[in-house]
């Protein structure tokens, strides 16, 4: 078994917690409890995303270069390649992340693997909205998808 590191990070939108496995991020999350076998430690690559983290929040970072470990089913990682790929303040409807990934009419399996999005922020679930242009869905809530993309908004 893989040893998980995590490291808590505050931020605007809550406390954040990230996590590393074989030296790639596994997961970003708003905090929640710490998972067995996990120890809480600041390793180089957990600071690194911490700064990259508080970049993005300050305003002067606009892509995260972090090395990922993302899991999910075949579609969800199809999805995943999509949303790495929306520009920064920008956003694309879930029909649009659907036909990017190869499969039109599946815009409710978009939603369900950005809601299953193990890594948010770096993997910008949060960018995608609906077809007529309202926020529809997120994990976290529609109040911080609104937050997150008025943020980029006022820093592109």
């Amino acid at each position: 078994m893989n040893t998980t590191y995590m490291q808590l990070i505050p931020s605007p939108i809550g406390t954040l917690a990230v996590f590393e496995q074989d030296q790639m991020i596994v997961r970003l999350t708003i905090s929640s409890t710490i998972p067995e076998n996990t120890i809480y430690s600041k390793t180089p690559l957990l600071a690194e995303a911490e700064r990259q983290i508080n970049e993005y929040f300050a305003g002067s970072r606009l892509a995260f270069d972090l090395p990922l470990k993302i899991t999910g089913s075949p579609f969800a990682l199809k999805v995943y390649k999509e949303l790495l790929m929306i520009p920064y303040g920008e956003t694309r409807s879930y029909k649009e992340i659907a036909e990017a990934a190869g499969s039109p009419r599946a815009f409710r399996a978009v939603g369900r693997a950005n809601h299953d999005n193990p890594i948010m922020l770096v993997i910008p679930c949060h960018r995608v909205i609906g077809s007529n242009g309202k926020m529809t869905g997120y994990a976290y809530g529609t109040d911080m998808k609104e937050y997150l993309l008025k943020h980029e908004k006022n820093h592109k």
